[in-house]
């Protein structure tokens, strides 16, 4: 068997039944543990069957496969469809191995991961992977990593066939961040809510928005914009008789004085400051703009763009308890209005 010395593996493994203390499938774990540290076991190496570990071991199947799984969670073995268990991994310190897919790597979004990675600590190893609103993205990602992993944590498409998808995994080592989706079982989360919460923010800002002719938000549909946040705009200009529109994306050369310019996405929110710098308008008295998602250069440039956001930073910790615990979480993070010089 490539790259595994057997006759090691069994030593091992034999010599932890004496070990009163561990249960059987900890025996099995500690025993593959220790073979891989004395490289009778090397990556890529197909571990035995279950079959023939529970003939070996005088084992029930059911023991063997538990450890085999906990192995999986670790990180270091792997389970390959019709072919068996593989050694993955070396690093026989490591505790944990964590799925994380993410929307795409925006500024906020690397504030959520570095939270997340340094409140799991250095034992737990986490593979990030983008979907980018992709649906054949998405679901090539998780299929072609199911059973790799101890735990799931995913920014979910809104969509019934992404639900489908996310049905398949295991529900006690899955975790849905940043959007809502409902499952067909009762599931973990911590996302974010946006109809209400931005019609808030709006509310807020209404006294300033009517100081301005127009306010115009760029919004695409089938995007991964958030649909709750066009429906909470277009109830807001309605509630409150504000000339509103709404465009697809922002045209280079086309601001305006007089206007409040919203968009959620960052490189369109650079665009727009680019443009007033070269028309001369200064934001918060020729212009209003309002940005979605708080990051720290929004805070600094122009004298500060005014945002509404949730606290990305809380929201990373709170996944990584649950990744630490298992305790099952329903949280929804609240969104707060930061206003800035810009509006």
């Amino acid at each position: 068997m490539n790259g595994v010395n057997e006759q090691k593996l069994f030593e091992e493994l034999r010599s932890l039944l004496v070990v009163n203390t561990l249960s059987k499938h900890e025996q099995i774990i500690n025993g593959v543990i220790n073979a891989i540290k004395q490289k009778a076991l090397l990556a890529g190496a197909k571990l035995p069957s279950v079959n023939q570990m529970s003939a070996e071991l005088g084992f029930a199947k059911e023991t063997v496969v538990k450890a085999y799984k906990e192995l999986i969670n670790r990180g270091l073995i792997e389970s390959r469809n019709r072919r068996g268990y593989f050694v993955n991994n070396t690093d026989t310190d490591q505790q944990l191995k964590v799925f994380l897919l993410l929307y795409a790597f925006d500024t906020f979004q690397e504030t959520f991961y570095q939270s997340f990675k340094n409140e799991l600590g250095a034992h737990v190893h986490i593979d990030v992977f983008f979907h980018h609103n992709n649906f054949s993205v998405f679901e090539a990602i998780i299929n072609s990593n199911k059973g790799k992993y101890g735990m799931y944590v995913i920014a979910p498409i809104q969509t019934p066939a992404a639900k489908c998808i996310l049905d398949d995994l295991p529900i006690n080592k899955l975790l849905l961040v940043d959007r809502y989706l409902k499952l067909s079982k009762d599931h973990s989360y911590v996302v974010q809510e946006f109809e209400k919460s931005s019609y808030k923010a709006f509310v807020e800002l209404a006294p300033r928005i009517k100081e301005f002719s127009e306010f115009v938000f760029f919004f695409k549909p089938s995007s991964a914009e958030p649909d709750d946040v066009y429906r909470s705009f277009k109830r807001f200009i309605k509630d409150y008789n504000i000339p509103g529109k709404i465009k697809n994306k922002y045209k280079k050369n086309s601001i305006e004085a007089g206007k409040v310019y919203f968009t959620i996405h960052n490189l369109e929110l650079w665009e727009i400051l680019k443009d007033a710098k070269l028309n001369a308008l200064v934001p918060g008295k020729d212009i209003g703009i309002l940005s979605h998602n708080d990051d720290d250069i929004k805070e600094i440039i122009f004298d500060g763009i005014t945002t509404f956001s949730i606290d990305f930073a809380s929201m990373g910790k709170i996944a990584a308890n649950f990744v630490l615990t298992l305790e099952p979480i329903k949280h929804t993070m609240e969104t707060y209005l930061i206003r800035r010089n810009s509006l």
